[in-house]
């Protein structure tokens, strides 16, 4: 509640130092910026400021907030001294990491908004913040182990729990790339980056407040990573609700870099540190599929414009989907099979021209609502995004209990 009233009241206190850094943006797909009589924007675009990367305000009040949490629950009744043996310095080395590697995905996130980085940078810098967290799991015994499915077991004649090793860092370092940059390509949409943000945390807090009603209370392990990602999770949805008010339609705010790369830096702590990061990738459903659906613009296989935020048709102040187009002897011939693929599983809009040339639908989630649901008001487009978050959120606990305790038994996949 603290970190939501802060954030509130700080960001339209921020604006002005945000435009006098040059820190700004206009809202392309608003009447407000300037078109010519055909509807075109025209460049340099121009039209009402609005402040960017004020994500990084948001990220100040959360660290503020788990700085003054930070004794609670380590100086209560009952908790051993500091210096004695009994008092769980694992716990709170679990934290402070925690807070080290948000802080520094802030930090890198605020660099990268300023700086406009390159995006081969973008995948190494959340592997650098994401070091604390890697060397505090190796350090507290974190499980290197995975669980296989019994009819695959059965099948493959496997052990239920198979030890991978070094192989699961490798898979952690990749959990982190992927949670900071799903959130930066779902993304473009007046309120999409912090709703999609709130949907995930909250889930997850709720998964974990799930397993504390469920667990044994002998279970103090259980209890420890659940209570841990519960403290992560929390005033991180405070303070991302206070953003989200001002980032709503129509924004005043633009969150920027900087809160796409903490959001998917906090929840990512907090679901390794929190021992469920299987589970933590049903809550990125969406997201994975974005992901998937983009691979063919995102490898080059097919032309990727530098935005592909969706189009705006100021006649009807509706969303409309946004292009690339290209002629099909350009292509590779992976692109080729990839164009034909989509094309024929009507999974694009496309259309054919003389000569071979082609216009195609960008590859994001987001058009791809557009072209199946029709032209949209941005906030309507918003809320049917965040009720796609909603319906996988609903489908992750699905899978995580009743489905996985048939294919698991009852600890389920993690």
């Amino acid at each position: 509640l603290a970190g939501l009233l802060v954030t509130m009241r700080a960001v339209p206190r921020m604006r002005a130092a945000f435009l006098r850094a040059g820190l700004s943006g206009v809202d392309l797909s608003k009447k407000t910026a300037k078109r010519d009589a055909a509807g075109n924007l025209v460049r340099p675009v121009t039209g009402p400021p609005v402040p960017e990367a004020t994500g990084v305000v948001s990220c100040a009040a959360y660290l503020v907030c788990l700085f003054l949490f930070i004794p609670v629950p380590f100086a209560q009744p009952g908790v051993p001294p500091y210096a004695s043996d009994g008092f769980p310095h694992a716990e709170l080395a679990k934290l402070l990491c925690a807070l080290l590697s948000i802080c520094c995905m802030c930090f890198l996130g605020f660099a990268d908004n300023v700086l406009e980085l390159r995006w081969r940078d973008r995948l190494v810098l959340p592997l650098a913040a994401s070091l604390p967290v890697l060397m505090t799991y190796a350090a507290t015994g974190g499980a290197t182990w995975i669980k296989v499915p019994a009819p695959v077991a059965h099948a493959l004649g496997l052990r239920a729990v198979v030890d991978i090793g070094a192989l699961y860092y490798v898979y952690i370092s990749m959990l982190t790339i992927f949670c900071t940059n799903a959130i930066n390509i779902l993304a473009g949409v007046n309120g999409l980056e912090v709703g999609q943000s709130v949907v995930i945390g909250a889930s997850m807090a709720a998964f974990n407040l799930t397993q504390l009603l469920r667990s044994d209370p002998a279970d103090e392990a259980l209890r420890a990573n659940s209570l841990f990602s519960i403290y992560v999770l929390l005033p991180f949805i405070g303070c991302s609700l206070g953003l989200l008010y001002h980032n709503w339609y129509p924004a005043e705010a633009f969150v920027g870099d900087t809160y796409c790369y903490f959001a998917g830096m906090t929840v990512a702590v907090a679901g390794i540190l929190g021992h469920y990061s299987k589970t933590m990738l049903l809550f990125f459903l969406p997201q994975v599929a974005n992901f998937v659906y983009s691979l063919p613009q995102l490898f080059h296989l097919l032309p990727c414009p530098r935005h592909r935020m969706p189009a705006y048709d100021p006649t009807t102040d509706r969303l409309i989907v946004s292009t690339c187009s290209f002629t099909k002897g350009q292509l590779s011939a992976p692109g080729r099979v990839c164009y034909a693929v989509l094309s024929g599983l009507r999974l694009v809009r496309a259309q054919e021209g003389p000569g071979g040339e082609v216009t195609m639908s960008n590859l994001t989630v987001i058009n791809f609502a557009l072209y199946t649901l029709g032209p949209m008001r941005e906030d309507r487009l918003t809320v049917t995004l965040l009720g796609v978050q909603l319906a996988a959120s609903a489908v992750a606990f699905l899978v995580r209990y009743p489905l996985a305790a048939a294919l698991y038994g009852a600890g389920g996949v993690d």
